[in-house]
């Protein structure tokens, strides 16, 4: 997990830089009247690739994949994540979807869209090359990693923490890496539901947001924005845990109202999923509707208000030893109450509309993802240096570095305030002389610069004292929680010894640590046979099992000296007789949550579009068939039932019997298939995808259950295979897991069926 952290690190690091270049080359062109640094297309272009770099490519990426990656695995007394293999196959989807974009650079046809490619720029009649499908492909396989990614976080923290560890004695960090996990797993499947539908209007003519043909322009932006704010939180939550790490430690006492800051992280991911209209009070929406939405937006004001009075309080009663991680914490606040108090005011909807694509929603946009994300960020970087390398960073040097970020980050986004007001539209090119905006625009270009310096101060910073730095010592700080109790850098197996707990900051449990040192001369859970870690309860954290994780690292044996017994003390109890779910169980379901978005998005979809249509289906189109899909929805519904023996029969070890029941539900599955296959074709010759919005949807609905279908037969047909040379433990996790995959797909059948039939009925 540390290996994959350093490469997303490095990865989003470059990431960054570009973005820093776009952002230049941009605030350049916008320096003065008539600029003539770039054209308008390679504005228009450099502006979308700022944006969709700096959030999907540098931001989330950063957070979770480099910070959460390397961290959470330490602080939960964990050795890996639990997904290995998935863990570095969202990295390479993430490098490879990156890659892809910018290889729209090189070729001319960069996205030139805007961050949010709004319908109907992204349609071919105002934008017939590439530049669209390169935002839109790229963007499903980014969102693809990043909900492995998000899949495997929320499992490694159920499953993975170290004895003793209940949900309420996690680091709050965790606690901010768990909210983004679930608001990720939620928040996704809009945006690919949107990015899948621009490419099948794009290229298969379909007409989702085509009014013409019944569809809807709105569309997009209800879907794009049912991710897009969730995505704000996103990206400020991250920083929030960061901040919740840093300032007990230098504020050399607990956080004050912990469980209420805790709460307040995750409130605020919940909270978020209810103000995506937030961002359409200027499209024309219902008045009733704008107020509620209104309403949402004042009320996340309340989470996120305790956690900035928890922090200060916790600084204020503790002893604070301002050095730069501290800073940049306090400079994080700061900024994050100046972005908070302009977002507030567009809960004001007359405001809202005033102000809507003006530099002031830029101003408070930067405020919140580059004061408020990144300048815990950048904390983050001088509080855990140490803990990576085992060095230390140049105190006085960091300290000048945040003062220069942080004038450089008012500088530039602070007259945007003003500018807006005097009416500059965002994604204008240039300007003419005499609006009054030149001296305002020239003073965001030159903090844009000194916002460079300052960063460039870091890295030279972090480089110097990678090679030159003092030693650190595992502890430099006396931090509070378990990656400070392990060697900097951690070894591969990140602890000799499973470390016990028994409060959320473990590392200052002195008898805790000192018993992990008496358990190691014993031998207990020093798990040292192999890459092993050890499995918890979810909600106690009681020791469950030992996991055999795959790892290409010869085996870790701690300070040299192979014990015997590494498993004493570890629970006894048979596999099928525990209480807790495997790993594999709780990641087929949260895999299945995701599915479930999806699908809700994709029925959401098909019902904003009916309600909108005069006629559903339009004339000329057939009413849908009613008793043979029922037939066959039943004929799949019952499919259940062997699935269930089989899972039965493995869990007795009788492996014919488990192959049989296994055998006869696949043949049912694949006959209910070939069945649906023929009345889809049979569809398609009396109505086409690409006559009607109703066709298109259509289509697409049972095109993509019947996707998921062929997804549940290769499982079944896999776990065949496996089960006919014999059954064990981790092939039985795998039936359990996809059983539970097949009742949610015979589930799916219900709901995709009657709203198939609806207009019929």
């Amino acid at each position: 997990h540390k290996r994959i952290a350093l490469l997303y690190f490095f990865t989003t690091l470059a990431f960054f830089g570009a973005g820093g270049v776009e952002a230049l080359l941009i605030r350049t062109q916008l320096a003065q009247p008539n600029g003539k640094v770039l054209s308008p297309d390679e504005f228009n272009q450099l502006m979308t690739m700022h944006g969709v770099t700096m959030i999907f490519f540098f931001i989330i990426p950063m957070t979770t994949g480099a910070f959460g990656n390397y961290l959470v695995p330490l602080m939960l007394g964990a050795r890996d994540m639990a997904f290995p293999r998935l863990n570095a196959l969202s990295y390479w989807l993430f490098l490879g979807s990156g890659l892809f974009l910018y290889t729209s650079v090189f070729l001319g046809k960069a996205p030139n869209c805007g961050w949010f490619c709004y319908t109907p720029l992204n349609t071919r009649t105002f934008d017939p090359g590439l530049n669209v499908d390169f935002y839109a492909l790229g963007l499903i396989f980014n969102s693809m990693s990043t909900t492995a990614g998000a899949l495997n976080f929320i499992v490694t923290v159920f499953k993975l923490r170290a004895p003793g560890m209940s949900l309420n004695r996690m680091p709050l960090f965790i606690f901010a890496i768990l909210a983004v996990s679930l608001s990720l797993i939620f928040a996704l499947p809009s945006l690919t539901t949107d990015l899948v539908f621009v490419e099948l209007q794009r290229k298969l003519g379909f007409h989702f947001f085509d009014v013409a043909h019944g569809g809807d322009p709105l569309l997009w932006q209800h879907l794009f924005w049912l991710f897009g704010h969730p995505e704000v939180y996103i990206i400020i939550l991250p920083a929030m845990g960061i901040a919740t790490s840093i300032i007990p430690t230098f504020a050399k006492r607990k956080m004050i109202a912990f469980p209420l800051v805790a709460l307040a992280e995750l409130l605020v991911a919940f909270i978020g999923f209810g103000v995506w209209a937030h961002h359409m009070f200027a499209t024309g929406l219902a008045t009733t509707t704008l107020v509620f939405f209104a309403a949402a937006s004042m009320m996340v004001v309340i989470p996120s208000a305790i956690q900035i009075f928890a922090w200060l309080f916790t600084v204020n009663l503790g002893r604070p030893d301002f050095r730069a991680p501290l800073l940049f914490i306090g400079g994080f606040i700061a900024l994050f109450v100046i972005g908070g108090l302009s977002g507030i005011m567009f809960a004001a909807i007359p405001f809202d509309q005033a102000t809507t694509d003006t530099y002031f929603v830029v101003a408070h946009f930067h405020f919140i993802i580059f004061g408020a994300a990144v300048f815990p960020l950048l904390g983050g970087l001088y509080y855990w240096f140490p803990k990576v390398t085992g060095r230390m960073y140049h105190e006085r040097w960091a300290q000048a570095s945040f003062w220069v970020t942080f004038v450089g980050t008012v500088v530039t986004f602070f007259p945007m305030h003003i500018v807006g007001l005097l009416g500059m539209t965002r994604r204008v090119y240039t300007y003419e002389p005499h609006l009054g905006w030149d001296a305002y625009n020239l003073s965001e270009t030159i903090g844009a610069y000194i916002l460079t310096a300052g960063l460039l101060m870091i890295v030279a910073n972090l480089l110097w004292s990678r090679f030159r730095g003092v030693p650190s010592g595992p502890d430099p700080f006396y931090g509070g929680t378990l990656e400070w109790a392990t060697t900097s850098p951690p070894p591969p197996y990140n602890f000799a010894v499973i470390p016990r707990v028994s409060s959320p900051y473990p590392n200052w449990d002195r008898e805790d640590r000192e018993e992990d040192v008496r358990r190691f001369e014993r031998g207990m859970l020093v798990l040292e046979t192999g890459h092993e870690t050890p499995a918890s309860t979810v909600r106690d954290g009681f020791l469950d099992e030992v996991l055999d994780m795959p790892s290409e690292y010869r085996r870790a044996r701690a300070r040299g000296v192979a014990r015997k017994g590494a498993r004493r003390g570890m629970s006894s109890v048979p596999y099928a007789q525990r209480v807790a779910r495997p790993n594999g169980w709780w990641g087929i379901a949260v895999f299945v949550a995701t599915e479930a978005t999806l699908f809700g998005t994709l029925i959401g979809s098909y019902f904003d579009l009916r309600f909108k249509a005069h006629h559903w289906p339009p004339p000329g189109v057939p009413d849908p068939k009613i008793a043979v899909p029922l037939i066959l929805t039943a004929v799949l519904v019952a499919t259940s039932v062997p699935m269930l023996l089989s899972v039965r029969f493995a869990r007795r070890g009788l492996a014919g019997p488990t192959c049989a029941a296994l055998l006869v539900a696949l043949v049912v599955q694949c006959g209910y298939l070939a069945m649906q296959i023929h009345l889809y074709v049979d569809d398609l010759h009396h109505f086409s995808p690409a006559a009607t919005a109703y066709g298109s949807i259509y289509f697409t609905l049972v095109g993509a259950h019947h996707a998921h279908v062929v997804v549940g037969i290769l499982l079944n047909a896999w776990l065949l295979l496996r089960f006919a040379t014999g059954g064990s433990r981790y092939r039985l996790v795998g039936l359990e897991a996809t059983a539970f995959y097949w009742y949610f797909v015979d589930v799916l059948a219900v709901i995709v069926t009657l709203t198939q039939i609806y207009p019929s009925l």
